[in-house]
């Protein structure tokens, strides 16, 4: 099956199985490699059908559903191969609507990183963060506040996966050290271990130059720089594509007052099993 069939049998489950504050900062400690990690690498990805029920959730926010029109949910998980007891990253977890989404999805069982750098938490994160984390869905979430060029340090290791949801292009204007981040991650996830990334499409010979006031970045800057830490890029998915995009605006929904929302990009890099962590 195409990966476009492959994204349309997602939608349609989507679709017929769903219906379309402040909180204490807690102390978490990082989670190191265990034996679910080890359950979760054999483990078969959630289908379609339960994605989309955990979509479905009556305890999800009115804001949380709001953002599926444009995030897509079901099919972003499923691209992850998201199961139950996987270890998965959510890097840049801003609010926490994508850090939720994992933790419904791997379970009791299952662990998800949170991080996010002192800078985002407090120029908009804190709140909704702290507030996220009270919840009960995610008492298996553990918060991680690190700056992008080492968002793990030593402790973390044999991730199943990591994502990035539309914070790569900021590493461009938050002058982080790519090089130094990608070869981080690399070294946090298992071998085989996937770094998926979603971000906005810029114009071509654009880079990373309209990465603070378009909210953009060229996809081919973002392959060059990933794959020279060692990832092989794997496979490449379209349910965030819009070809009616001129890529000149601002990308960022609450920016831009536009119903019709940016082309996307959606990458998974996998760390090729042969490397030792």
């Amino acid at each position: 099956m195409t990966r476009s069939a492959l994204a349309a049998a997602f939608f349609a489950a989507a679709c017929a199985s769903a219906p379309v504050q402040p909180g204490p900062k807690r102390e978490t400690t990082p989670p190191t490699s265990s034996s679910a990690g080890q359950v979760a690498r054999s483990a078969t990805p959630l289908s379609p059908q339960a994605l989309a029920a955990l979509v479905a959730a009556t305890d999800r926010s009115d804001e949380d559903r709001e953002a599926d029109r444009r995030r897509l949910p079901v099919q972003m998980l499923a691209f992850l191969g998201v199961h139950e007891g996987m270890r998965v990253a959510d890097i840049g977890a801003g609010t926490g609507y994508t850090t939720e989404l994992l933790a419904r999805a791997v379970g009791p069982d299952g662990e998800v990183v949170g991080h996010n750098t002192p800078f985002v938490l407090e120029r908009f994160a804190e709140q909704g963060w702290s507030a996220r984390l009270a919840k009960p869905v995610n008492a298996n979430v553990t918060r991680v506040d690190r700056p992008f060029d080492d968002p793990f340090g030593t402790e973390i290791r044999d991730l199943d996966a990591a994502i990035n949801v539309l914070f790569y292009h900021d590493f461009v204007w938050q002058e982080v050290d790519r090089a130094a981040h990608n070869r981080a991650v690399f070294a946090a996830l298992r071998p085989g271990g996937a770094y998926v990334i979603i971000d906005a499409h810029a114009a071509a010979g654009a880079g990373g130059s309209v990465s603070k006031t378009l909210h953009r970045i060229e996809r081919t800057m973002v392959v060059e720089e990933v794959t020279a830490a060692g990832f092989v890029l794997e496979d490449e998915a379209d349910f965030l594509r819009n070809l009616s995009d001129t890529r000149d605006w601002n990308a960022l929904p609450w920016r831009s007052g536009r119903e019709t929302f940016s082309d996307k990009f959606v990458l998974k890099f996998r760390k090729p099993h042969s490397q030792a962590q």
